[in-house]
C-alpha cells in the first residue's frame, strides 16, 4: 500500500479479512512461521560456525533457504498482491531485496534480511504506537460496575445494566462511571483526566460530575445523565480516535511522494545491479532507500501531539486543525462564559434620590425570589447575604423579556428592564439618568413601586482570572487582531473590552451575525480562531478556521461544530494550543529534513559499494528512530502551563480533605 507506514505488512493488511477469533488464529499461526524459520535461521548459522566440520554445507544452505522462506514467504506474498493492484509500497522495496538475495543464492543474507526487519518493524510499531497508548490512559478511567442504590438498597451492576435516571453512589477515592447530578453529599473531584487541572474541584447537590474522575473525600449519591459513549469521557475519547483517523494536506502529500517514490528507487537499484554487475550493492540500494521515515515524519509528530494537548484538556477533533492553529493571525472570542465566568454577581446598588439602599434590595429581592434567571438568583443571594429579611408576594407575573410583576403588602413592584418600566411610567426615564450613570457598563435591574421609581441593581459577569496575560500572550505569539464578539449591551461589551486589552468589539450581536462577521474575517484572508460556550456560537464556531468550544458543558456542541474542545475554562489553553500547532510543524519539518538526508547519504554509500548487507540495514532504521524520537520531544510540551498551578492545587487539597472530616455522609436514598 502506498500508504503504508510500516516497512513490512502485518495481519491488518487484509483486505476484507475475518475479525475476532479467526484473527486470533491466523495470527498465531503467523507467529509459529516466523518462530520456525528464527530457529531454522540460529541453527544453519550455528551448522556453518560451529559444527562446519560435521555438517554439510549443502545441509547449512537448505536450512537458510527454508528460514528465508518462512520469514519472508508472506512479506513476499503481500508486497505481489500490492504489485498486482498497480500499488508498491516500502515492502515491496524489502521484499524485493530478499528475492534478489534468494536469486543470488544468499540464503542466508536472505534470512537474516527478514528477520532483522521483521524484528525491528514491530519494534518500531510499538514504539510509534505508544502515544496513542499515552492518551487511551487518559480515557480509560471508566470503571466497568456502578454501586446502585435501587429501593434503599446497594446493589453493584455491570455498566450494561445501569439505566438513565438511576442513584448510583460513589465512595471517596473511586472513579466515576456515568455522568451524573449531585443528590446528596458535599466533595471534591479530581478532573485531570478531563480538564488537565491539578487543582481538586468542589462539588454539591445539583452540581454535574462525570465519568472518568475521582471523588477525593465524601460519599456522594448522583442521579446518572449520560452513560457510556454519551459520558463526557466517551466523546472526549471519540474526539482522539477522530483526529487519528484523519490525515492533513501534508501527510497526504508525504504519501503521494513515497508512492511515487518506491518505482524510482527499484530503478535505482537495477541501475546499480546493471552498471556494476554487483546484485549486492543493488540489495543495499533496496535496504536503504524504504522511504519509511518520511512516512513516519508527520503521524508519530501529530500523535505525540495530541498526547501532549490531551493532558490539559485540550481535544482537537482532526489533525488538519491542529496545523490551522499554526497559522493563526486573528483571535475572536465571545464574551459570557467564554472572557467572563457566566455568573453574574451584585457589583452595585443605585437607589433613586430618597431611597435607602436596603429599600432597593429588598424590594427588588421580594420580587425576583421565584425566578430562575442567573439575575434574580444573584439578586436573591445578595439579600440573603445581607440578611434583608423578604416577604412572600401574593401575586407574581413573570413577563418574558421584561421582567417581573410582584403583588407585595407595600405595594406592587415592577422589576426588570429600564425600557419596560418607562412603558408603563414615562416619568421614569428622566428619573433614572443619574441612577444609570452611577452603572455604567453593568447589567442593570430596574425597580418600581406603585409606580414610583426605586433605583437599579448594578450586576457584573466577572471576568475570568488572568485573561489580560492571555490576550498579552496571544500578542507576543503574533496575533495582529483580538475581538470580543457578544450579544450583550455595547456599553457591557466595551467595559470587558477595555479591562483585557482587545481590538475590536461587537456588541448586541444575534447569532447569525456573529457568524456572518466571522465569514467577513476569513474572506478577508485572516486566519481566524473562534472561542465560544459552544451554545450559541456553533455556526461562528464552524465557520473559523479553527473553532475552540470550552467547557465540559459545550463538548456536545464541540463535536459538531468546532474542531477543539477545552475540558476546563482555562483561557491559557489558547495560546498554548497555537504554541504545539507551531512547534508540531516544525517537528515535522525537522523529520523531512532528517528521513531525505539519512536517505540521500544511504543511497550514496551503497550505490559507491561501502555498505554491507547488515550495514545497510541498521542505516536504513536510523532515519526512522531518529524521527520517532525526534517526535516524541513533544510529550512533555506544555508542562509549564500546569507548573503555575501546583502550588495553589496542594493548598486547595488539604482544604479539600479538612472538609471532608467535617461532612458526615449522606444516608441511604
Amino acid at each position: 500500500m502506498a500508504t503504508d507506514t510500516h516497512h513490512v505488512h502485518s495481519d491488518h493488511d487484509h483486505s476484507g479479512g475475518c475479525c475476532g477469533h479467526a484473527d486470533e488464529i491466523q495470527s498465531e499461526r503467523v507467529l509459529l512461521l516466523y518462530l520456525l524459520g528464527g530457529v531454522l535461521l540460529i541453527a544453519a548459522f550455528l551448522a556453518r560456525t560451529v559444527f562446519s566440520s560435521i555438517v554439510h554445507e549443502n545441509t547449512v544452505q537448505f536450512l537458510a533457504l527454508i528460514a528465508a522462506v518462512a520469514l519472508g514467504g508472506r512479506m513476499v506474498w503481500l508486497a505481489w498482491k500490492e504489485l498486482m493492484k498497480g500499488r508498491a509500497s516500502t515492502g515491496s522495496l524489502a521484499s524485493l531485496a530478499i528475492i534478489a538475495s534468494v536469486a543470488v543464492g544468499q540464503y542466508e543474507a536472505a534470512g537474516w534480511l527478514a528477520l532483522i526487519l521483521l524484528v525491528a518493524d514491530q519494534f518500531l510499531n510499538r514504539t510509534s504506537i505508544s502515544a496513542k497508548r499515552v492518551i487511551e490512559e487518559l480515557v480509560k478511567l471508566t470503571p466497568n460496575v456502578a454501586r446502585v442504590v435501587r429501593d434503599g438498597q446497594e446493589i453493584e451492576l455491570p455498566l450494561g445494566e445501569v439505566v438513565i435516571g438511576d442513584t448510583v453512589r460513589v465512595r471517596p477515592g473511586e472513579n466515576l462511571s456515568v455522568d451524573g447530578t449531585v443528590i446528596n453529599g458535599r466533595s471534591t473531584m479530581d478532573q485531570a483526566s478531563l480538564t488537565g487541572e491539578a487543582a481538586p474541584h468542589e462539588v454539591a447537590v445539583n452540581d454535574p460530575v462525570y465519568a472518568g474522575t475521582t471523588n477525593l473525600s465524601s460519599v456522594l449519591d448522583l442521579r446518572v445523565t449520560q452513560l457510556g459513549s454519551d459520558t463526557t469521557i466517551g466523546k472526549v475519547s471519540e474526539l482522539i480516535a477522530s483526529a487519528e483517523r484523519t490525515k492533513t494536506p501534508r501527510q497526504l502529500l508525504i504519501e503521494q511522494v513515497a508512492s511515487f517514490y518506491v518505482p524510482v528507487a527499484i530503478s535505482l537499484a537495477f541501475l546499480a545491479a546493471f552498471l556494476t554487475q554487483d546484485v549486492n550493492r543493488a540489495i543495499n540500494v533496496l535496504i536503504v532507500a524504504c522511504p519509511g521515515a518520511l512516512l513516519l515524519s508527520s503521524p508519530t509528530a501529530m500523535v505525540a501531539a495530541f498526547a501532549a494537548a490531551a493532558r490539559l484538556g485540550v481535544m482537537i477533533k482532526e489533525a488538519k486543525h491542529l496545523e490551522a492553529a499554526a497559522d493563526v493571525d486573528t483571535v475572536v472570542f465571545d464574551k459570557t462564559g467564554t472572557i467572563t465566568t457566566g455568573k453574574f454577581a451584585v457589583s452595585r446598588l443605585a437607589p433613586a434620590p430618597g431611597v435607602e439602599a436596603a429599600e432597593l434590595l429588598a424590594a427588588a429581592a421580594t420580587a425576583e425570589q421565584s425566578s430562575n434567571h442567573p439575575l434574580a438568583r444573584s439578586i436573591v443571594a445578595t439579600a440573603a447575604a445581607a440578611r434583608v429579611s423578604l416577604v412572600a408576594p401574593s401575586e407574581v407575573e413573570e413577563i418574558h423579556g421584561r421582567g417581573i410583576r410582584a403583588v407585595t403588602p407595600s405595594g406592587t413592584l415592577h422589576v426588570g428592564r429600564l425600557s419596560w418600566l418607562t412603558e408603563l411610567n414615562p416619568g421614569v426615564r428622566e428619573a433614572s439618568e443619574a441612577v444609570l450613570a452611577r452603572i455604567d457598563g453593568m447589567s442593570g435591574v430596574h425597580v418600581m413601586r406603585d409606580g414610583h421609581y426605586l433605583g437599579a441593581v448594578g450586576l457584573e459577569d466577572k471576568v475570568r482570572p488572568a485573561t489580560k496575560a492571555v490576550i498579552d500572550r496571544l500578542r507576543e505569539l503574533g496575533v495582529k487582531r483580538l475581538a470580543i464578539f457578544t450579544g450583550d449591551r455595547l456599553s457591557v461589551a466595551e467595559r470587558v473590552g477595555r479591562s483585557v486589552g482587545v481590538d475590536m468589539v461587537e456588541a448586541e450581536c444575534l447569532p447569525e451575525e456573529k457568524h456572518a462577521e466571522v465569514q467577513r474575517l476569513t474572506r478577508d484572508g485572516r486566519r481566524v480562531l473562534m472561542v465560544g460556550d459552544g451554545i450559541n456560537d456553533g455556526p461562528s464556531l464552524a465557520a473559523a478556521d479553527v473553532g475552540v468550544a470550552m467547557g465540559l458543558s459545550g463538548s456536545d456542541i464541540a463535536t459538531n461544530s468546532a474542531g477543539v474542545a477545552l475540558m476546563n475554562d482555562d483561557l491559557s489553553r489558547i495560546p498554548f494550543l497555537i504554541e504545539l500547532a507551531r512547534r508540531n510543524r516544525a517537528i515535522i519539518a525537522q523529520n523531512l529534513a532528517i528521513s531525505v538526508v539519512v536517505a540521500l547519504v544511504g543511497l550514496a554509500l551503497a550505490t559507491s559499494g561501502k555498505l554491507e548487507v547488515w550495514q545497510a540495514l541498521v542505516f536504513h532504521f536510523l532515519g526512522d528512530v531518529l524521527v520517532i524520537g525526534n517526535s516524541f520531544r513533544l510529550f512533555r510540551f506544555g508542562e509549564a502551563y500546569s507548573l503555575g498551578a501546583e502550588d495553589d492545587a496542594e493548598q486547595r487539597t488539604r482544604r479539600a480533605a479538612s472538609m471532608s472530616l467535617a461532612q458526615p455522609a449522606p444516608q441511604p436514598a
